[in-house]
């Protein structure tokens, strides 16, 4: 009788750790192509490559940087977006965006100080001209939007944390006594004032962003001003400190090289290093030791700019990490060989122009891969939701992750929010990316991470017009499949 029983039971124990072996060798299957988004299959690992060589091959301590958070951005039209639509379906967008268990998992929220191109209009908190001890300082704008907006997000994640930048000071510290950097039919900025960009720019350089560069800070470079505008970053961290609303990171300006008729300013490598070094670390350092200032955001390709900046020897001990987007994620990999004791994040996706379309989506995924294969920690993207065509005050089109019909109050999911969601719903913070592939000729970008809990996840996409293989080696393991056409895919598994 106890021979039979021990029969039995290492018969069990022999089923049992069959399924176990086989259960290690298959994974889920996420793809998702226009008209037909997220169909979930299972794929099962093999021994061996299926005829063709690998597209990526990924060993035991590889590591590229380990993930710390998904972001957005919190911009007056968005929360009016929201708005139109009924308030339960508000709601549920709202958790599909900031809930641990939802689709985005955001953690990171980025709002500007003072008025952006996506705020109604411009406004900043300090429009009275000559108060350089800010006596007229208030947010008390922002109480009637982003405020509401973020504690909204804040209460399907409470632990949210934040970083700011401006894209305008106050229109009273800039050389032009206006908030754009141009004049446009989209503002009344005098066209006489454009002498400070047109007449102080530098020759034309083709191939670059900005073809030609200013040659002048538009921030006024007297020590009052820039004196005044320090303490005026450290009053609006206090000011949101007090709502419970925790800004841990600073940048001095939103692309400095965009010489813009919405809210911007335009700064010189002399004025970057005067106004962080002298003036805003120290401010900082006295009043919110705990927040960090990071040089961003950088949206020029003109290295040399750059490395003007970062090689003065008192910005080490100035800013703990950098910020890229649009042109200046041309930069990375070449920043971080150079400079590679910073952190690097992403600060903010592009935008496109307002097509809402398949192939933005596409654009959207490869810079994810982009940015995460090459060292950043952190990914904000821009609007979330927007109505309609997504048109600025000033003219522009731009996508968003979501799109709200006004007229129908109804919320639409771009293709662009199913690219995000094949990253977010997947490597959350603590992730170690191991290896990537980029973009290339082949139109194949691959992402390999291991998340914290000690899953190994490939994101792949298949950007051409027919379905192409795909070949992972996975230190002993192949993952062979076949992508479809126009697809983004992602596939979770935990490697023996």
């Amino acid at each position: 009788m106890k021979r039979q029983w021990r029969k039995i039971w290492f018969s069990c124990m022999g089923l049992a750790l069959l399924e176990v072996s086989v259960q290690a060798q298959t994974c889920d299957w996420v793809s998702s192509c226009e008209g037909k988004t997220w169909t979930q299959n299972k794929v099962k690992l093999q021994t061996k490559a299926e005829g063709t060589a690998a597209d990526l091959s990924v060993d035991k301590g590889d590591s590229v940087v380990v993930f710390k958070a998904w972001g957005t951005c919190f911009n007056e039209l968005g929360w009016d977006a929201l708005n139109v639509l009924p308030s339960n379906e508000k709601e549920e967008i709202l958790r599909k965006l900031f809930s641990p268990e939802g689709d985005l998992r955001f953690t990171l929220g980025r709002f500007p100080m003072n008025a952006n191109d996506f705020s109604r209009n411009w406004y900043s908190c300090d429009e009275v001209p000559g108060d350089f001890e800010l006596k007229h300082f208030n947010i008390d704008r922002d109480k009637t939007s982003l405020v509401p907006y973020i504690k909204s997000a804040q209460r399907y994640n409470p632990n949210m944390t934040f970083w700011i930048s401006p894209w305008s000071p106050p229109s009273w510290m800039k050389i032009n006594q206006d908030y754009p950097v141009r004049s446009d039919k989209y503002n009344t900025m005098h066209p006489a004032k454009d002498y400070y960009l047109q007449g102080n720019k530098g020759p034309k350089t083709e191939g670059v962003f900005p073809a030609e560069l200013a040659e002048t800070d538009f921030f006024i470079q007297d020590p009052r001003y820039l004196s005044a505008y320090a303490n005026f970053f450290c009053k609006f961290v206090s000011a949101y400190k007090e709502l419970n609303i925790p800004i841990k990171m600073v940048m001095f300006q939103n692309e400095s090289w965009s010489y813009t008729p919405y809210p911007g300013c335009a700064w010189t490598p002399e004025g970057i290093i005067r106004f962080n070094v002298e003036y805003l670390a120290p401010a900082l350092k006295k009043a919110h030791p705990d927040v960090k200032l990071y040089f961003g955001t950088i949206n020029t390709n003109r290295y040399e700019i750059i490395e003007k900046v970062l090689d003065d020897p008192r910005i080490p001990e100035t800013i703990q990490g950098i910020g890229l987007q649009w042109e200046g994620g041309q930069l990375l990999t070449r920043l971080r060989a150079k400079y590679p004791n910073y952190n690097y994040v992403q600060t903010e996706s592009e935008c496109g122009w307002g097509s809402f379309d398949w192939k933005a989506a596409e654009h959207t995924f490869h810079l994810m891969n982009h940015y995460l294969g090459n060292g950043c920690e952190e990914y904000t993207f821009w609007n979330p939701i927007l109505a309609d065509e997504g048109v600025s005050p000033w003219g522009w089109k731009q996508n968003a992750l979501i799109r709200v019909d006004s007229k129908q109050a109804k919320a639409i999911f771009t293709p662009e929010y199913y690219a995000v969601k094949h990253y977010t719903r997947f490597l959350m913070p603590g992730t170690k990316v191991l290896a990537f592939k980029p973009t290339g000729e082949d139109k194949k970008p691959v992402l390999v991470v291991q998340t914290p809990k000690g899953r190994t996840v490939v994101v792949a996409g298949n950007f051409q017009d027919s379905p192409q293989q795909l070949t992972v080696k996975l230190g002993e393991k192949w993952l062979n499949v076949t992508l479809q056409a126009h697809s983004f895919n992602t596939f979770e598994f935990q490697v023996k």
